[in-house]
């Protein structure tokens, strides 16, 4: 049996529907082509029959040339005792104009009796003739038998008897849907496997991830004869959310050998990941799995030693397959080697006995001392090691800045900033406006800086953490900020200490700003070298 999965990715449209999530416009047109760009066979975009934002987009997005992804629009069959060509949820597919369609139907007979009040035969001819309609019009269709595995439970005759009415209207593949998100693995890979000897049309898998098992059933679906797979790319969705699309296709793909991206797609999975995660404005969680920034971290003086002798005795794969970052932590329980380690990745000439170690380590635990934390601030635990190797240089002065806040605020922003810094001898003042005063002192800062240094316009932002140290200080307390930035490639963290947040923060973010641009002169010193 081929090993060639079609992925749809519904960020869109299901994902569309996730509580927290709002995309704009200009969201959905990025995402459309950066999942295009990614290698996925369909991007189901949305319903244009369900309000003016969809409508907008199908009209945009005919602009948009398209590399390897085939967009598709999504909605219902036609209404009960209404005929196609007069239903309003038909004509507005129609005025999408895309190459594909997505219909849902009825395949639990629950759902037809008690919620849209049709006859079951009634459902089979909504079923056929809303396919025939959108086949006859040159549309690939795709039918999503919506809560087929509760339906087939229920009454497996009645819901076999819907996805052969959607092959009798043209169906090209056939989605089993487990739209409640309530079957288990095992369930869904023996009626896959059933299915899959049934019908000669391909058959696919929609999963919700309501009892965590989303992956997992997708990933027993396709082993039991599923060729097509659909979920988000983060998996946000409805309520619990739709499969992990990421962690799918790094199993199948990486660790299966399924073909689910273009070959050379595979190392973009984390970068994808984070882009999505970016223009969704949402939090990708540390721990995910293949994208995660915990990932492929190691704390246990055990576990680094183990990897640094053979990865895989503590890693399921080699993180670069997935464009993942291999991580060790600076901890309590990682000891002196693990700080050599990092030392060794600046400067591999320093030994142990080397006083500049003593130094580092004394340095350390001053800091430490002082509330610092370098488990997960390897961006500042870096610069603290250039700066005693004599490694580092500043490439900005601060002059001073104010922060102005206004409550209730009465625009967009309740926070503004004004920040003077000098540059090489120049000086330049900028202003930002910012949910609260950090974002706006972030990007007061950012637009300054981008005047010298244009690379900055790509970073930004992923996560930032304040963590009261002593509490029993009350408002007198000692705050450890920790900032997550990344670049849209790599991902690293810095941290900060005071009893003022705004210092605390200032000092983090600092250290993330020019952690970044010595990493940019570095790449640029090793490009000179290897010209000359």
């Amino acid at each position: 049996m081929s090993k060639k999965l079609s992925i749809l990715d519904s960020s869109l449209r299901d994902g569309a529907q996730a509580e927290g999530i709002s995309f704009s416009v200009e969201d959905k047109l990025a995402l459309l082509e950066l999942l295009d760009s990614h290698g996925l066979d369909y991007i189901e975009a949305g319903n244009p029959g369900s309000n003016p934002k969809d409508i907008e987009f199908f009209a945009r997005a005919k602009a948009v040339r398209l590399k390897h992804a085939r967009l598709a629009a999504f909605g219902s069959t036609r209404r009960r005792d209404t005929e196609v060509e007069r239903d309003k949820n038909a004509q507005s597919l129609l005025l999408a104009d895309t190459p594909v369609v997505v219909i849902f139907g009825k395949s639990w007979d629950f759902h037809v009796t008690d919620i849209i009040r049709a006859s079951l035969d009634e459902n089979l001819a909504m079923i056929r003739e809303t396919l025939a309609f959108f086949k006859s019009r040159g549309k690939e269709v795709i039918f999503d038998a919506e809560h087929f595995f509760d339906g087939y439970k229920n009454n497996p005759d009645y819901a076999l008897r819907t996805l052969r009415a959607a092959v009798e209207g043209g169906a090209d593949t056939l989605v089993l849907c487990d739209t409640n998100g309530g079957s288990f693995p095992s369930e869904v890979g023996e009626i896959a496997a059933r299915m899959a000897g049934a019908f000669e049309t391909p058959l696919g898998i929609h999963a919700h991830d309501d009892c965590g098992m989303a992956v997992a059933n997708s990933v027993a679906a396709v082993e039991n004869g599923v060729r097509h797979v659909q979920g988000t790319y983060l998996g946000f969705g409805e309520r619990c959310g739709n499969a992990n699309l990421s962690t799918i296709i790094a199993n199948l793909g990486v660790k299966r050998d399924y073909e689910c991206l273009p070959p050379d797609q595979y190392r973009n999975i984390a970068s994808v990941a984070r882009h999505v995660a970016a223009i969704s404005n949402v939090a990708l969680s540390e721990r995910e799995p293949f994208i995660g920034h915990s990932a492929f971290a190691h704390k246990g003086g055990m576990h680094i030693d183990g990897v640094n002798k053979a990865s895989h005795s503590f890693e399921h794969i080699d993180p670069d397959r997935v464009g993942g970052q291999r991580r060790f932590l600076m901890s309590e329980v990682s000891g002196r080697r693990m700080i050599l380690e990092k030392i060794w990745e600046i400067d591999p000439s320093v030994t142990k006995d080397d006083p500049v170690t003593d130094r580092i380590m004394k340095r350390l635990k001053e800091m430490e001392h002082e509330g610092y934390q370098f488990e997960g601030a390897e961006g500042s635990f870096e610069l603290i090691v250039r700066k005693q190797l004599g490694k580092y240089r500043s490439f900005f002065d601060l002059m001073h800045f104010r922060i102005i806040g206004e409550q209730p605020a009465k625009g967009e922003y309740g926070s503004s900033a004004i920040i003077k810094i000098e540059v090489d001898g120049e000086d330049e003042i900028t202003a930002a406006e910012g949910d609260g005063p950090v974002h706006a002192l972030d990007r007061a800062l950012r637009k300054a800086l981008e005047t010298f240094y244009p690379e900055l316009a790509n970073v930004h932002l992923t996560d930032y953490k304040v963590r009261v140290i002593n509490g029993k200080d009350a408002t007198a307390a000692k705050v450890r900020v920790l900032l997550q930035s990344t670049d849209g490639e790599t991902i690293w963290t810095t941290i900060g200490v005071s009893t003022d947040i705004i210092e605390a923060s200032w000092l983090a973010l600092v250290d993330s700003i020019e952690y970044k641009l010595l990493k940019l002169e570095e790449a640029r010193q090793r490009q000179t070298a290897d010209r000359s």
